[in-house]
């Protein structure tokens, strides 16, 4: 198992360009020292450039929050893989679920979004989850098969570097948070499926998201199969979510 930590922080769309330059400059001084734990901050497109240059050397990654699946075109509004390596990003979002919800992407879109973006050098941080009412249904396992087998058989071989963030859609904003067995069961299966799809060939940090927030995720960050945090409102705030990362390093590597 995987042994480092990765938190991503989701802006969404939320700050202008001042008030994301304000944030790595508070935030840097409170920057982990621990070599098990990298950071990836998402901004909106518009702030991608301009945080490139205070994040140089910092040892935090930029990740885009979506991207288009071709590398150039007649596509009004959208942005390309290669267009957010040159904007300085290491990583971008895919298939998050208000993706899937408002702007009605399937897992086939996704799945091109996929193969776009590794072919650009991105590493992808892919979403999958459920809603309340497949929750309810007894059908979460079915619903992360489905998601992952339409969308990562598109693939020909494991990706070197891939990220999952398991996000229950019922959680995202909502403040409820999913409970710790809840969480291990939905990474457990998801490890599982990997590995059988792959047959083990594949080593991937599997990440939880949903209302995650500095007073609940010491809760579920001392388990192993949890190697991170997808956080959307508290890492809007410089001081909210690096007490959030101190809370997770302290919960997987207790001082004696």
């Amino acid at each position: 198992m995987i042994s480092s930590l990765f938190f991503v922080a989701n802006w969404k769309m939320h700050k202008t360009l001042e008030q994301g330059q304000t944030f790595v400059k508070e935030f840097l001084p409170h920057l982990s020292s621990s070599n098990k734990v990298k950071i990836a901050i998402a901004p909106p497109f518009t702030l991608l450039h301009p945080l490139r240059g205070l994040l140089k050397g910092k040892n935090v990654f930029l990740a885009a929050q979506d991207c288009h699946w071709e590398d150039r075109g007649a596509f009004t509004g959208e942005i390309s893989p290669p267009m957010l390596v040159d904007a300085g990003c290491q990583y971008v979002i895919l298939g998050h679920s208000e993706r899937r919800k408002y702007f009605g992407e399937t897992p086939l879109l996704i799945g091109k979004k996929l193969v776009s973006s590794l072919k650009a050098g991105l590493s992808p941080i892919f979403c999958v989850g459920e809603t309340l009412e497949k929750r309810e249904e007894g059908k979460t396992k079915k619903i992360l098969e489905e998601q992952m087998q339409e969308t990562l058989e598109m693939l020909k071989d494991p990706p070197s570097d891939f990220v999952i963030a398991y996000e229950p859609v019922w959680a995202i904003g909502t403040g409820q948070v999913a409970s710790p067995e809840q969480i291990m069961e939905a990474h457990g299966f998801i490890h599982q499926w990997l590995q059988n799809h792959w047959r083990n060939q594949v080593k991937c940090l599997v990440l939880y998201g949903g209302s995650v927030t500095s007073d609940n995720v010491s809760d579920f960050m001392g388990e192993p199969m949890v190697q991170g945090a997808l956080v959307g409102g508290a890492s809007l705030q410089a001081d909210s979510f690096s007490r959030l990362i101190q809370e997770s390093i302290a919960k997987r590597w207790p001082e004696p």
